[in-house]
């Protein structure tokens, strides 16, 4: 088994139609096969083979798509790179996985050749409109290489938002299961057209985006940088169906002034980050189309649970599991909890990564039990639908009283001058931990204001009594708010 195999198929039946556009370029079933298979010969000639990790370092360009599956055709493991990495951070990626090869855009040739130096790792550029030529005086693998179900097929680097990155063996059957389940589940096919706005390098890109577009035959249109006017340019001259996107996407969308009418779009799905409610009602009434939520992390490949369109929709909860994956709520001691009770939410099935690379300690920890631990607190109710709580190390203890940050963000959404917002727990030598709040706002408003709005709302112990306010949350490209970078801003309030 070969998630290439997926393609390769593919291009069988619907060798002629476009399955990757970046405004004028396109790229067929039948040609993505092709150079892939010719880039796969590349990789092979030069001794690269099965088991072998590749790195690879490009932006959302049709390109990804050849480097991808060729790498997968030899027979060898992905390891997708952040292309805007800098030097340090892809040496120490490099060396971590043992690499022995980095494909990098050319656009980031000097940071790509500086990274790899005093690693083990070759340096070989993509250039748009010399790889197609280069590629032609391959010799094409035409049969993907033989790959066991359960070979390392990408290790994915997680986002490191608390701390150090690890990396997440995903396996062939992992991926190509994950893909048939999103394709099945948004039913997927050769008429839609996928925005492809999510980084492809993420999981969450590639699994949802790219192998889900590729085995249901579908087209996606790729956007490299995502900027909201832009982005619905797209939507409108491609025809886009299903607009799969994460918390900030939709937030910038919605501040957008050429937002309107997107009943166009016939799946419109977010995840990475628990969306905003009154988001997802705006979008509802300014926009006409509606937001379904799903859950999951790298390690779950990475989809673990979504809600359904029509009655099988939930505002507020990350729906039920999907297709064979379980979920469960379990206390300390690892039992499932009752129902409504908060607890932290555990994944077991098909889509469950193979381990961290070479981390044993960590793979144990984490896979314990027969269960995945997720390190999400969550609940689910009598129907099933489980609702994201938040995670274990953002809870807030304050002066013995536990607050949950989403619960109080939440809260500071509903007020109209609120673009973005996370709280977190900051020192206090009484209180052991306040309850601060950074705010990044579309209108003028007073912390006093904020303080006032939310302390109405919830519990006297629960709102943020201190605010600071900032132009843009640091984010990463899945919508994460980057933890540490936050810590950092209230710094100056711990004094």
């Amino acid at each position: 088994m070969n998630l290439a195999d997926r393609l390769h198929h593919a291009a069988g039946r619907l060798g002629g139609r476009a399955v990757l556009t970046l405004d004028g370029a396109a790229l067929t079933y039948g040609a993505l096969d092709e150079l892939s298979a010719r880039l796969a010969g590349l990789l092979l000639r030069r001794g690269i083979g099965r088991g072998d990790r590749v790195a690879v370092m490009l932006p959302n360009v049709p390109e990804f798509g050849v480097v991808y599956y060729g790498v997968l055709r030899a027979g060898a493991v992905v390891v997708p790179l952040d292309p805007l990495l800098k030097r340090r951070e892809i040496a120490a990626y490099l060396g971590d996985c043992g690499a022995r090869l980095l494909l990098a855009w050319h656009a980031f040739a000097e940071t790509a050749e500086a990274g790899t130096a005093g690693t083990a790792a070759d340096c070989f550029f993509v250039v748009p409109g010399e790889l197609p030529r280069l590629l032609r005086a391959v010799s094409p693998e035409r049969v993907p290489a033989r790959t066991h179900a359960d070979d390392t097929a990408v290790l994915h680097y997680t986002s490191g938002t608390t701390g150090r990155p690890k990396g997440v063996e995903l396996t062939h059957a992992n991926l190509a299961g994950n893909a048939e389940a999103v394709a099945r589940m948004h039913a997927l096919g050769v008429d839609d057209v996928v925005l492809g706005a999510l980084p492809l390098y993420h999981t969450y890109g590639q699994t949802c985006s790219l192998n889900a577009t590729v085995h249901a035959g579908a087209r996606l249109t790729l956007l490299p940088r995502f900027e909201a006017g832009r982005a619905l340019e797209v939507i409108r001259r491609d025809g886009v169906t299903v607009f799969q996107g994460v918390p900030t996407m939709f937030i910038a969308l919605l501040d957008h002034p050429g937002v309107s009418d997107l009943s166009m779009l016939r799946v419109c799905t977010s995840g990475g980050a628990a969306l905003p409610l009154d988001v997802l009602r705006a979008y509802e009434t300014r926009a006409g189309c509606r937001i379904v939520e799903g859950y999951g992390l790298s390690e779950t490949s990475p989809v673990a649970a979504a809600n359904r369109g029509g009655p099988g929709r939930r505002p507020g909860s990350i729906g039920r599991p999907i297709r064979g994956v379980e979920m469960r709520v379990v206390g300390e001691d690892g039992r499932e909890l009752p129902r409504g009770e908060i607890g932290e939410i555990v994944v077991r099935g098909p889509n469950v990564m193979k381990g961290y690379w070479n981390d044993p300690a960590a793979t144990a920890e984490a896979l314990r039990d027969g269960w995945f631990h997720t390190g999400d607190l969550g609940r689910v109710d009598d129907d099933g639908f489980f609702f994201l709580v938040d995670r274990r190390r953002d809870v807030i203890i304050r002066g013995g009283y536990t607050v949950y940050p989403r619960e109080v963000e939440e809260v500071l959404y509903e007020h109209p001058a609120v673009r973005q917002a996370a709280v977190l727990g900051v020192p206090h030598p009484e209180l052991g931990e306040e309850v601060a709040a950074v705010v990044a706002v579309r209108a003028p408003v007073s912390g006093e204001e904020l303080r006032a709005f939310v302390r109405e709302r919830v519990a006297a112990y629960k709102y943020p009594r201190r605010i600071t306010f900032v132009a843009e949350l640091p984010t990463s490209p899945t919508g994460k708010i980057l933890r540490r970078e936050l810590c950092q801003l209230t710094a100056p309030l711990r004094r």
